[in-house]
């Protein structure tokens, strides 16, 4: 009767999930789930997507192997990336997309040292004005992807007169940590046609270029600067690069 049980739960499921495969990931995606979004004080329904990796679903053939392998297993001490979608994603001829890094203090608090909160919102902002898109939340990415306990030392050595690069790298970290693999997998299933990039990072730019993504432009959206994210924001354009809105 159990067994009945869970059939019948996955039969309700099993159109919301699929499995992705590639020489480089084996995902189980699942969605569309509608997600109502206050975007410049109006709500929009976007849709969202979020996913699982082979290091929970193992050599699951089938989305039914993956349903059996996680039922009942919490993944809650595990950090999952996510997709927003807005319009008709797959057959829109433009689409703007933004790769976001998940930012504890940004996102959540709405710190003013960095700009990361704030490029979220702005992001929402253009998809919805330009009535498509999508928006990437990549986990394991806190930090530029040293994760959150090491990024509140960076923090603590910013206020110490150290730099966000000079931070990480006294710490034993690369610059730059972040992987977007996944994520890139995940937008391929999603959309066969090529995107604009929301970002001023040209490193970032060049490795999706890298990966197959096909780009037509770079949009890069920059925030207030405050006497908070002075510094943090300088160091981005003078020491890594990132473009300038004229």
């Amino acid at each position: 009767m159990y067994t009945l049980f869970k059939q019948k739960i996955f039969q309700r499921l099993r159109p919301y999930m699929q499995i992705i495969s590639n020489e480089h990931h084996h995902l189980c995606l699942i969605g569309p789930m509608k997600m109502p979004l206050d975007v410049d004080g109006n709500t929009y329904v976007f849709s969202w997507y979020t996913w699982v990796n082979h290091q929970f679903i193992h050599d699951a053939k089938s989305t039914e192997e993956v349903f059996q392998l996680l039922f009942g297993t919490s993944l809650a001490d595990h950090q999952l990336s996510s997709v927003l979608v807005y319009g008709d994603f797959q057959n829109e001829k433009e689409a703007f997309v933004r790769f976001h890094s998940i930012c504890h203090t940004g996102d959540v608090f709405s710190s003013k040292r960095c700009d990361c909160g704030e490029q979220f919102q702005e992001a929402k902002k253009r998809i919805v004005k330009e009535g498509c898109g999508a928006i990437f939340y990549l986990a394991n990415q806190e930090g530029r992807g040293i994760g959150l306990f090491h990024k509140a030392m960076t923090y603590l050595l910013q206020e110490q007169g150290f730099d966000t690069i000079e931070a990480n790298e006294a710490l034993g970290f690369k610059d730059e940590m972040r992987q977007y693999d996944e994520s890139v997998t995940v937008l391929k299933a999603l959309r066969n046609m090529p995107i604009h990039l929301i970002t001023n990072n040209p490193n970032k730019l060049k490795y999706l270029q890298q990966s197959g993504v096909t780009i037509e432009r770079q949009i890069p959206v920059w925030c207030q600067t405050t006497p908070y994210n002075k510094r943090y924001i300088e160091t981005k354009i003078t020491r890594s690069g990132h473009i300038v809105i004229e």
